[in-house]
């Protein structure tokens, strides 16, 4: 069966990265768009945008093509858009894939509270290799916690990222401080004085030019150094895997899910 796709967010970067990797699937086809009203050119549809063969429609509603979609991929640039999205996707048991990032812990929760209804892969970065680095980035600070290492964490994008730190570098940050108990985040040290807290995860954004996407993480100690990084050379990686989360969302029962579980390495 041919698994219908609604892509939100579909003249950004990632959208049209997503429906031109689309094009070589054979068991999904891109049903509709969502864009913004703001978007001069959010009317009209899929193929006369893209330059592509497809007629699916592009609207700024999303309770229009609901019946045209089995999941969407939200990849919005708003969060409250991207809220209001799922939202209606609850009401009407529609699956969602959501690589929107930035929400407040008010958002997040109301996020987990609609995964009740529906499943919703949420994850700040789709990439194998990315969910790959958090699980070594979970074993590192497992085996190292409490064995005098500081952790540092280092991430660089794109002049155009409109959030910081990065949703990716959240994660990680999550998962350290799961690992280690360590509470205390410092994001930067403009105004600092003194030592370093060895009980502190330090967090630094950097943005320029085009980089789609660095993330490094430090563990640092008197004698040694370990270094974990992923680069991204190229947004097929995340677009790839959105494709991926959408086929495997479908098939779920409600909840929330991220993409470790997409690729089988949790637990």
């Amino acid at each position: 069966m041919m698994l219908k796709v609604g892509i939100s967010g579909i003249m950004g970067r990632m959208g049209r990265k997503i429906v031109e990797l689309s094009l070589n699937e054979k068991d999904l086809l891109i049903t509709a768009g969502i864009e913004s009203p703001d978007c001069a050119h959010y009317h009209g549809t899929v193929g006369e945008l893209l330059k592509i063969e497809n007629s699916s429609p592009i609207t700024s509603d999303l309770s229009e093509i609901l019946d045209k979609i089995d999941v969407l991929i939200e990849f919005s640039s708003s969060q409250e858009a991207a809220l209001g999205h799922l939202r209606i996707l609850a009401a009407d048991r529609k699956a969602a894939v959501v690589g929107t990032t930035g929400f407040d812990s008010r958002a997040l929760s109301e996020i987990k509270e609609l995964s009740k209804d529906i499943p919703i892969v949420f994850t700040p970065n789709m990439s194998v290799g990315v969910n790959l680095l958090f699980k070594l980035v979970e074993k590192a600070a497992s085996v190292l916690k409490d064995k005098g290492f500081d952790i540092e964490v280092i991430e660089m994008h794109h002049r155009y990222k409109k959030d910081a730190p990065s949703g990716t570098a959240v994660k990680i940050v999550d998962i350290l401080k799961a690992q280690t108990g360590i509470e205390n985040v410092v994001y930067g040290r403009e105004g600092i004085t003194g030592e370093r807290n060895s009980r502190e995860i330090g967090v630094f954004a950097l943005r320029g030019g085009d980089v789609v996407g660095e993330h490094t993480v430090i563990f640092a100690s008197h004698g040694e150094r370990i270094e974990i990084t992923h680069r991204a050379t190229s947004r097929d990686i995340f677009a790839k895997g959105a494709l991926e989360a959408a086929k495997w969302a479908i098939n779920q029962k409600p909840g929330l899910y991220d993409m470790m579980d997409v690729l089988g390495l949790n637990g």
